[in-house]
């Protein structure tokens, strides 16, 4: 059967090199290679050096991602990349080692919108999720509110018209010397601080659905230009500050979205999902207004190829695309 296909996926959209193996619903193997360590000297990611450090790693992690998930490279049936949005240099690496290595084995090739892969992701580990439902994506470049009528029918109502959430993290801790990445540093620093501590705005937009952020980072950029050396404020209590009015933002308009489509099915994605706070907050909204709610873990909220090969999956069965027909022409087209 089509479903019980061997698919390796590659995602190298931005700075995490990730190769991941799944047979069916099964997930065999999930290896990503962080760059965090490379970018944070620069305090955010390095486009140039991003893609280099992809083309100087994949090699090594695709071979040991066939060799320690037991399989023999003929078995695999499929070969799926992201194919964007993303860094461009980031992207052509994994995309063109993708398409190599379906070419040598001359098996089908199959790309995938990098936020589709988000927007799947919840099926690996809840392969009941149907349509219709509404999804929170979140990550370094994209804050969308996704209504997903059908799998291929996706209704974007909002976006960001400005910075993404995981931007506003990034270029505010960029600026105190929290940390990279920012969200997880923030969220660290936040821990056992006061979120009421300072009064940031939750800004608004002329489209109900759209999110701003731009605003806020300045506003709290502005708060700490005029404190004295004298003020006492703990770094705790304006990181949890800064964080709650992220997570605040975040959710009063996609809990608006949701009593205003009327969906009982809620999920999310992207990096920023991987958020305690904004984790702990949907789940109550869930539990409080009976949804049925599909998060992935942590670990596969942030970039990663497990993803990948689940929205190829999805895809080609949903769509009812047979593989053979998927012609080595555009392998290299």
């Amino acid at each position: 059967m089509q479903s019980e296909k061997i698919i390796i996926g590659f995602e190298t959209s931005c700075d995490e090199t990730a190769i991941a193996l799944m047979k069916g619903d099964k997930l065999l193997i999930n290896k990503i290679s962080s760059q965090v360590e490379i970018h944070e000297k620069f305090g955010g990611v390095v486009p140039e050096v991003a893609s280099r450090a992809h083309a100087e790693m994949i090699r090594n992690l695709f071979h040991s991602s066939i060799n320690e998930c037991g399989i023999d490279i003929g078995e695999i049936d499929i070969v799926a990349s992201t194919d964007g949005p993303g860094l461009a240099g980031s992207l052509v690496v994994g995309y063109n080692f993708a398409k190599s290595v379906a070419w040598a084995l001359e098996k089908p090739f199959y790309a995938v919108d990098h936020m589709v892969g988000h927007l799947s992701a919840p099926l690996i580990e809840h392969p009941n999720m149907e349509p219709p439902f509404l999804s929170l994506l979140v990550s370094g470049g994209h804050t969308q509110i996704v209504l997903v009528e059908d799998w291929g029918k996706y209704n974007l109502l909002g976006s960001t018209i400005d910075d993404a959430a995981g931007e506003a993290f990034d270029k505010l801790s960029r600026f105190c010397g929290f940390g990279f990445p920012g969200g997880p540093a923030i969220q660290k620093i936040s821990e056992g601080g006061d979120p009421k501590k300072v009064d940031l705005p939750r800004p608004k937009t002329s489209n109900k659905f759209d999110y701003s952020f731009s605003g806020l980072k300045t506003a709290a950029v502005y708060f700490l230009q005029k404190l004295s050396e004298e003020d006492q404020l703990l770094k705790k209590d304006f990181a949890a500050s800064y964080q709650e009015a992220i997570v605040d933002s975040l959710m009063e308009i996609f809990v608006k979205a949701i009593k205003e489509t009327g969906v009982n099915n809620i999920s999310g994605g992207g990096g920023v999902m991987a958020n305690s706070r904004l984790r702990e907050k949907i789940v109550l909204f869930s539990e409080n207004n009976n949804k049925n709610l599909y998060l992935p873990s942590p670990k596969l909220s942030t970039d990663n190829a497990a993803m990948i090969c689940v929205a190829a999956k999805n895809e080609l069965i949903t769509n009812k695309i047979n593989i053979d027909d998927i012609r080595l022409s555009s392998i290299i087209s």
